[in-house]
């Protein structure tokens, strides 16, 4: 296709998959209460508050209770568009995510076509392994930081920063776990070898667990073990697969045929009789082809 019809397809693309986010943002914003309710109510409830937003309580057996604020007069008006968009952008993921496959699938091969089909079918699961286990790690990490506070002294959380960490923290922890799928990928296209994986094992653990530490916004080493010890494991099963994988790679490359070895002739004795009765015969007719300009395909 020319650079223009690349362009056109790619403006028709990414209009659809707009399009689709700014459909369910409207239908969102409808409920972009219910929607806040989700996101804070296990933070709530690990402080020792009500469940529902907008009844926020102190309970009779915590010491301490974060109650939420709304600051600033156009601060309800953006909690509701942040929340609203990001359902949008997550509700309508399959459309636009499809516009992009649609858009980059004609220019891969068939080998490339599979091992993105094997990324996006393992991604996403992982990645929303990664969220879910940052959903749950935040409750209990909001619960040893308010336990840093003095006696008689309040919690008061603003709703639109609570909002953000939630989501930056989904997001971090869903993108940490597609880093050994990454790894694989890398090494299923002959980039980076299993052995060579290996021995970054010790950087790759120091590495981990300082991305952790700073990942995870509480001082509590269990908060940071939540998060690094999934992804140690992933990488240790990434780096077993790709051991795995070359050696398959080195057994099928040793029954190949090298480059500057000869193969094997097929020496065995035909009957010359069959020859000379078909060179003895007479030429067989060839078929009709059309002639152009007095020229044959052939010519």
């Amino acid at each position: 296709m020319p650079l223009a019809d690349h362009l056109r397809e790619l403006r028709n693309r990414l209009a659809k998959g707009v399009l689709a986010i700014i459909v369910v943002t409207v239908v969102a914003a409808f409920f972009y209460k219910d929607i806040i309710n989700f996101i804070t109510k296990p933070l709530l409830e690990s402080v020792g508050c009500a469940q529902s937003f907008g009844q926020l309580a102190k309970t009779k057996e915590d010491v301490h209770c974060a109650h939420i604020t709304v600051t600033g007069l156009l601060t309800p008006f953006t909690l509701a568009l942040k929340a609203s968009l990001t359902a949008g952008v997550v509700v309508a993921a399959p459309i636009w995510l499809y516009q992009l496959w649609a858009f980059v699938a004609p220019g891969l091969h068939r080998h490339e076509k599979k091992y993105a089909y094997a990324f996006v079918t393992l991604g996403f699961p992982l990645f929303l392994v990664g969220g879910y286990l940052a959903y749950n790690v935040l409750p209990a990490t909001a619960k040893v930081m308010i336990n840093f506070t003095p006696q008689g002294a309040e919690n008061l959380l603003e709703l639109d920063k609570l909002l953000d960490l939630v989501t930056r923290m989904v997001v971090v922890f869903g993108l940490s776990f597609e880093m050994p799928l990454l790894l694989v990928m890398l090494n299923l296209t002959g980039i980076l070898s299993g052995r060579r994986m290996l021995g970054w094992w010790r950087g790759m653990v120091v590495g981990i667990a300082a991305f952790s530490a700073v990942a995870t916004p509480g001082a509590d080493p269990m908060s940071m073990l939540a998060l690094a010890a999934p992804i140690w494991a992933l990488f240790f099963i990434a780096v077993t697969f790709s051991l795995l994988n070359d050696r398959r790679r080195a057994r099928r490359e040793d029954r190949a045929l090298g480059d500057d070895e000869a193969s094997e002739l097929d020496l065995t004795p035909e009957d010359i009789d069959e020859v000379e009765a078909v060179t003895a015969g007479a030429a067989p007719e060839l078929p009709a082809t059309d002639r152009v300009n007095g020229y044959d395909d052939v010519t």
